[in-house]
């Protein structure tokens, strides 16, 4: 496994929701004079979404060059090609990440800002509004979608920054052997020290140079616990090297929690629930959240290690898209973020063995067939790297 390079000297903000995510957001692009970019796989039409763009168009009008990515996906067909035309027209660049299927199955889950070199943003928040539902018939929500996302100022700034830019280049037509040296030119990051702030990495999960990046990340950090694993994710359908990791760690008397969101997409609730049983029986304790739309993807270890981003515990994120997430050492941060983690439990339904036992026959076969399926379609969309 390639070594993860932490970097001192960054100054972190957790920022939980939207309600403290869009206005820090919005007053960096305020504050943005040279440069913004930006990329997200769901840039949303509502009123939420249309307060950044403006955001973002008025920084062009004063001269700030700023890129944007979004996702075909995501976004849909509709609403990006209504976007380009406005940005178009005001100013900003625009650029979509795999329309129609023609560089594969992958999408950029990625949710990243970069602003002047000196600002960044990563997590798991898209540009839509925290109260309505993102897939689907909109739906309103009682509560706030229960997500997180990171401001980050020092020396992992460059680091997103090297990243977002590639994107943006490879998106545009650009020569093989361009693309070879540009790939040869981001293993070149440069390391910059120091002694102040918080210690933090960012890893990226691509299907060339980081393919398994972000899993290595997970199991390091999982097989290091000792104490403490907690750990926060809508879609849960991991493969056979991270499910063993959790339940290792269980065996070694490691508390691992498992806090998944459901009631989204039947499917998926039905291939997470059929590896309770196992995970169960061997000590991992699962609470579901239902008080409104889970959709964090973090975890903190031990109380020091934790992280926040964009990738799922699913075949899909682990495996197929384009992801990225911030890896933080630090006890305080973490320790900030496990008691939202704490609060959730205490909101979530554990889950006991008994109730997995008492389920109905026909329940049981609903599992298994959709984990077959699940199975199936993911080896054959990854080339049978899913297992």
């Amino acid at each position: 496994m390639a070594k993860i390079l932490y970097e001192s000297g960054n100054h972190l903000e957790l920022l939980h929701t939207g309600e403290a995510f869009f206005p820090a957001l919005l007053a960096a692009i305020a504050d943005a004079k040279q440069e913004i970019f930006l990329e997200t796989y769901i840039f949303a039409g509502d009123d939420t979404a249309r307060e950044v763009a403006a955001a973002l168009m008025n920084a062009a009008a004063r001269g700030v060059r700023v890129q944007v990515i979004m996702d075909w996906v995501g976004t849909s067909d509709e609403q990006c090609s209504a976007w380009e035309r406005e940005f178009q027209q005001n100013g900003v660049s625009c650029r979509i990440f795999n329309a129609w299927f023609r560089r594969g199955l992958p999408r950029t889950h990625r949710k990243l800002c970069v602003l002047d070199r000196e600002v960044a943003f990563i997590g798991g928040i898209n540009l839509i509004d925290d109260f309505v539902t993102d897939h689907g018939e909109p739906r309103s929500l009682a509560y706030p979608r229960w997500d997180f996302a990171v401001k980050v100022q020092g020396p992992c700034v460059l680091s997103i920054h090297k990243e977002i830019t590639a994107q943006w280049h490879k998106l545009g037509k650009m020569a093989f052997l361009n693309r070879l040296l540009l790939a040869r030119e981001l293993r070149r990051l440069p390391k910059v020290q120091n002694q102040q702030g918080h210690n933090a990495a960012i890893v990226f999960r691509d299907n060339l140079r980081h393919r398994f990046s972000i899993q290595r990340a997970y199991l390091r950090a999982l097989g290091k616990a000792k104490n403490t694993a907690y750990f926060a994710n809508p879609y849960f359908a991991p493969g056979r090297r991270l499910r063993n990791g959790l339940i290792n760690a269980a065996n070694r008397g490691v508390d691992v929690r498992l806090l998944l969101g459901v009631g989204e997409f039947e499917l998926q609730d039905l291939v997470a629930q059929s590896y309770y049983p196992r995970l169960l029986k061997y000590g991992v304790k699962i609470y579901e959240y239902h008080r409104t739309h889970m959709h964090a993807k973090i975890a903190v270890i031990d109380g020091h290690w934790s992280t926040v981003g964009s990738s799922n515990f699913d075949g899909l994120s682990l495996f197929l898209n384009h992801e990225a997430n911030i890896l933080i050492q630090d006890e305080r941060f973490s320790r900030e973020l496990e008691g939202h983690m704490q609060q959730a439990f205490s909101d979530a339904v554990q889950i006991e063995i008994g109730m997995i036992e008492k389920q109905a026959w026909h329940q049981r076969l609903k599992h298994r067939v959709a984990y077959a399926f699940y199975r199936w379609a993911l080896r054959l969309a990854t080339l049978g790297q899913y297992r």
